[in-house]
């Protein structure tokens, strides 16, 4: 019971608290919908790299070993999850079309793990776990979402636009259009220098660590900005969305971790951040193509509300799997 309101109070709380000053910070017009775009630059260019970067390059060949089952199975479970979003709003909703639905996928089958994940993962395992352990959870799960999610969610939407265009367009251009962005590539950097065994100077780590302490906050608060310059309509798309992201994928990832008998803090590690709220590069995309925007808000700031119940309610969940199966 401790633990678990040492969980709310240090880690729940705290979001909400950084959030809602954003919100109302929005709703007052001291920052504008522009102004979170602004802040999302410099969290996934600059603070969000800096931090898994330093972070990553600081584990041995062994952590990343003993981490493969780790990268197995976000791997699959997510982009499995995320499929299964495509084809529910694809093949179940008949005024959708294959543009929403890939949009729905790309926000409802992915967690906003590059905005919350540190917020969320580093206050609750940091002290049993290690910052370095978090890290790799919080690297392992970005790569799948910005190097493999939104590219693939990128190509059907693209494919989408080109069916009803009747044009024809590169499917590997959204890939490497990932792969360029500082947050696919800096933690894969970091991955090939603990592999090829290149020691990274102690004294070129303070460099990075002061725009690393951004990142948490300001992804928090461009979170509560962004949220306070939509309209928000709940419709059973939106609630769909909701349950999908925050019940099916936390649950298949526990059923897998299980199944393959992962290690139990990794476990825990990977449920939380599978249970976060969808990703708000889903909202940036769908308002870049004008494509699902206010269902897909909806369901992301519905998601965010829930989550706050969610997070304990899976930690609880995970901790009393583990001790029984693993």
């Amino acid at each position: 019971m401790s633990n678990m309101l040492h969980i709310i109070l240090y880690a729940i709380v705290p979001i909400i608290v950084v959030m809602l000053a954003g919100y109302i910070s929005g709703k007052k017009g001291i920052f504008s919908g522009a102004d979170s775009k602004q802040f999302n630059k410099v969290v996934l260019d600059y603070a969000l790299p800096a931090a898994l970067f330093v972070s990553i390059v600081t584990a041995t060949r062994e952590d990343l070993v003993k981490d493969i089952k780790l990268s197995l199975i976000s791997l699959f479970v997510m982009m499995g999850c995320f499929m299964i979003v495509y084809f529910v709003y694809r093949y179940c909703f008949k005024k959708n079309t294959p543009a929403d639905a890939a949009v729905s996928a790309l926000i409802s089958g992915s967690p906003t793990i590059g905005f919350l994940g540190f917020a969320v993962l580093e206050p609750i395992f940091d002290s049993t776990c290690g910052l370095p352990a978090v890290a790799l959870v919080v690297a392992i799960v970005g790569i799948v979402v910005n190097a493999v999610g939104i590219p693939v969610g990128l190509a059907l939407l693209n494919a989408a636009d080109a069916k009803a265009s009747g044009k024809h367009v590169n499917p590997w251009k959204p890939v490497i259009h990932a792969l360029e962005q500082p947050v696919a590539w800096a933690p894969i950097l970091a991955v090939i220098f603990v592999v090829v065994g290149i020691k990274w100077p102690d004294w070129l780590s303070p460099s990075f660590d002061l725009i690393k302490g951004a990142n948490a906050s300001m992804a928090v608060f461009s979170a509560g900005v962004t949220l306070s310059a939509v309209k928000i309509q709940i419709n059973w798309q939106a609630i769909l969305g909701s349950i999908l992201k925050l019940i099916m994928m936390p649950a298949f990832i526990l059923i897998a971790g299980i199944i393959f008998k992962m290690d139990p803090w990794n476990l825990k590690m990977l449920v939380v951040a599978a249970a976060l709220p969808p990703a708000f590069s889903g909202i940036i995309i769908a308002d870049e193509y004008d494509t699902y925007v206010a269902t897909g808000t909806s369901s992301l700031a519905l998601s965010v509300i829930l989550f706050m119940g969610f997070c304990p309610l899976w930690i609880w969940i995970t901790d009393v799997c583990c001790k029984s199966f693993l």
